[in-house]
């Protein structure tokens, strides 16, 4: 809905107020022209019903509203005698349009001014609390802090598969929810299911609260994966479904380029307006190499280094390999190939090896060498082994079909990139059919127009067009994982629309290949996402802390038994 759209829709809604309410508000004592009198009438009303004037506010927050209209439609239902598991019914089930009832079919209805708030039962108590816990989550939740656990291992090294975070929405400014009916606190999905927890329209214009701070270089950054349409996030193949922003899948990566910046990369490094962007201390790139063994890889060898992450390097016979035929089938089905070892019998390679070419030409895998991720200062270390022959990253010489913008005017892959402008806004770009593939899908899916193209002419929304200007903000998001990142590369630049807010706390770390006690990771339990050298935690400060806590309150309830 268009904020036109939403303002009729207000004014309707605080009309039919009016219509069904003024009798009541008459019956309580006040005027009749007060239910019709937008906001003003619902402070009245909270005073009818005998609750907080704050209240109020609470109407007015998306999510949390649909759990705060329902009470008030019971609570005004009994503030008029209506107390029967009927009318509570009645109440919700009709979306308050019971109140009409109330007003004009109700018998002897009479205003309890000094009614008890009380619930009459310990299941009305149960309830209450309930109720109330739940918008105080979803108030914290929305606007304040909202927990999140890292699925990947892109930003390995700073933050670990398994870490769970307390992300801050009140850094870079909190969204108020666009999506107006879901599900309090349950993301894009029913847990355990793919059926949507939220119901598509209507949509609140984007709007965000004032930030505290700007994002910066090389901030850790959750936001809304911009090209999110995956029923399920985790079969890239499968069911799409149209996915409001604010329902897209969260996605954490470290901001490497910002509004206004050129960026390029080469040999997998970023340049910013042509400077090597460094990384803070806490961040270790990480890439694949390729490593030759003098004997064969052992599971010793991997456990010594730490080694989690590897792929096995294919193996075939080098007349077999070198086959005149064999070359030809692989150039015509755009099989990228790279050899790492050639002992003048067999070939080592590595590669986007189809199916069909390991089942026909029985490819095998070769006992001494490996694609493994390293940091570099890990490289270091295996170099120097005397059991390695030779230790060497392997950067992409080919274009790759799958990276930003997915053109073939731009022939671009993960290690050599760019240089790319980030946008801006308000900064006006020269347009023409070379640059038109890198800004389409922000001037069509970002910011709703239409892109044609007529011989060599641009027309957006039907007119020709030499120049656009950016609405609003872009950002460049990567992983330090560089060979293992699902991330700008691939997708291009994020809006800061689907921004979502900042990692600062690691509250629990848990580690799925440990056993028993060590599944927890001790060391990371509550320690800070941002910071020099190696996290600290503050696990201990916070059981001391809580533990006084705990000490104070049952102080303070024995010296109330004994006053």
């Amino acid at each position: 809905m268009s904020g036109t759209q939403w303002i009729i829709f207000f004014f309707v809604i605080q009309l039919l107020h009016g219509l069904a309410t003024w009798k009541l508000y008459v019956k309580a004592g006040r005027k009749a022209w007060e239910a019709f009198v937008p906001v003003y009438n619902a402070v009245v009303l909270m005073k009818i019903i005998n609750r907080p004037w704050w209240w109020t506010i609470l109407l007015f927050l998306p999510i949390v509203n649909l759990i705060i209209f329902p009470v008030v439609w019971v609570e005004t239902a009994r503030s008029f005698g209506k107390n029967s598991s009927q009318d509570t019914f009645l109440a919700i089930i009709l979306l308050g349009f019971y109140n009409f009832y109330l007003s004009y079919g109700a018998k002897d209805l009479k205003y309890r001014e000094n009614r008890s708030l009380h619930p009459l039962t310990e299941f009305g108590d149960w309830v209450s609390s309930i109720l109330f816990a739940v918008v105080a989550a979803t108030i914290v939740h929305t606007y304040f802090i909202q927990p999140f656990v890292i699925p990947t291992s892109s930003l390995e090294k700073t933050l670990l598969v398994g870490d769970f975070l307390f992300v801050s929405k009140v850094n870079y400014g909190a969204r108020t929810p666009q999506t107006t009916v879901a599900v309090p606190m349950i993301h894009d999905a029913v847990p355990g299911t793919t059926v949507p927890s939220y119901i598509k329209k209507p949509q609140l214009p984007y709007f965000r609260l004032p930030a505290s701070e700007e994002i910066e270089h090389n901030d850790i950054v959750v936001f809304n994966w911009p090209v999110d349409t995956l029923v399920d996030i985790n079969n890239p193949y499968g069911e799409v479904r149209y996915k409001p922003v604010d329902k897209k899948t969260n996605y954490v990566k470290r901001c490497v380029g910002l509004p206004g910046d050129s960026l390029s990369i080469k040999e997998g490094y970023v340049y910013i307006n042509g400077k090597k962007n460094e990384l803070p201390e806490r961040a270790k790139l990480q890439f694949f190499y390729t490593v030759i063994l003098k004997n064969n890889v052992s599971q010793e060898f991997l456990d010594q280094y730490g080694i989690t992450e590897y792929t096995r390097v294919f193996q075939l016979k080098k007349s077999i390999f070198e086959n005149e035929k064999i070359q030809e089938y692989i150039k015509a089905n755009g099989i990228n190939l790279t050899v790492v070892s050639d002992d003048g019998e067999m070939i080592g390679f590595k590669g986007n090896v189809s199916q069909d070419m390991y089942d026909k030409l029985k490819v095998g895998f070769s006992d001494k060498a490996l694609n493994i991720n390293l940091t570099e200062d890990l490289a270091a270390k295996i170099k120097s082994n005397p059991n390695v022959i030779s230790l060497k990253k392997d950067l992409s010489t080919q274009p790759e079909n799958d990276i930003f913008p997915r053109s073939p005017e731009y022939s671009w892959n993960k290690d050599e990139f760019g240089p790319i402008y980030i946008p801006q806004a308000g900064k006006t770009v020269d347009l023409n059919l070379e640059v038109l593939p890198l800004y389409k899908r922000i001037i069509t899916a970002y910011e709703g127009n239409t892109v044609d193209v007529k011989g060599n002419q641009i027309l957006i929304n039907g007119e020709v067009a030499n120049t656009y200007t950016f609405k609003q903000d872009y950002y460049w998001m990567m992983g330090d994982n560089r060979h293992n990142s699902q991330d700008a590369r691939m997708w291009g630049y994020v809006p800061f629309d689907h921004v979502v807010g900042k990692p600062v706390f690691v509250w629990m770390s848990w580690d799925s290949n440990g056993k028993g006690f060590d599944k927890i990771r001790w060391n990371r339990l509550f320690t800070t996402v941002g910071g020099e050298g190696k996290p600290t935690s503050y696990f201990i400060p916070f059981l001391v802390i809580l533990a006084g806590i705990f000490a104070f309150n049952k102080f303070r309830k024995r010296k109330k038994k004994t006053a």
